[in-house]
């Protein structure tokens, strides 16, 4: 999800409520402790060097049980981040902390925004000798050779 579609869709709520994949819910009482533009430059493996651009959100369980974000207030921080770090409309990667801390993508259900799990991918499998994708073949399919197989009663096993 990019920056501009949040925006767009958070006038249209009454309350911001944030999910994982597996149904489990970040509390209520969450903050929005960091809005922010990140660089990334780097090298793949390949050798080509690449620039990357996200938005970070980062969220917070505290302790702060009447605390409740609603949609205009988390309006306001994203306009003040784009104002003072003259932030472009990038995808946006959520932080959130579980066993350590987590990056996700972010996705709109229609009633609650979901952390959507990222995996991490070769960006150059033809430099740096991966092989491609074996071609999966039904056992069934494959030509019988009689020599070669096993038949009941052969004694072969």
């Amino acid at each position: 999800m990019k920056l501009s579609e949040i925006k767009e869709i958070l006038p249209t709520l009454k309350n911001v409520e944030f999910q994982l994949e597996n149904g489990t819910f970040v509390p209520e009482h969450f903050h929005v402790t960091e809005v922010g533009m990140v660089t990334k430059n780097f090298i793949d493996c390949g050798g080509v060097v690449r620039s990357e651009k996200t938005v970070s959100f980062q969220l917070w369980n505290a302790d702060d049980y009447d605390h409740r974000l609603k949609p205009g207030k988390l309006l306001h921080i994203i306009g003040l981040s784009e104002e003072k770090l003259g932030m472009e409309d990038a995808e946006i990667e959520v932080e959130y902390q579980s066993d350590t801390i987590g990056k996700y993508g972010l996705d709109f259900n229609g009633k609650t925004f979901v952390l959507k799990s990222l995996t991490t991918a070769c960006l150059a499998p033809d430099a740096c000798g991966i092989p491609s994708d074996k071609q999966k073949k039904n056992l069934a399919d494959l030509p019988i050779n009689p020599s070669s197989c096993c038949t009941p009663g052969s004694g072969c096993c």
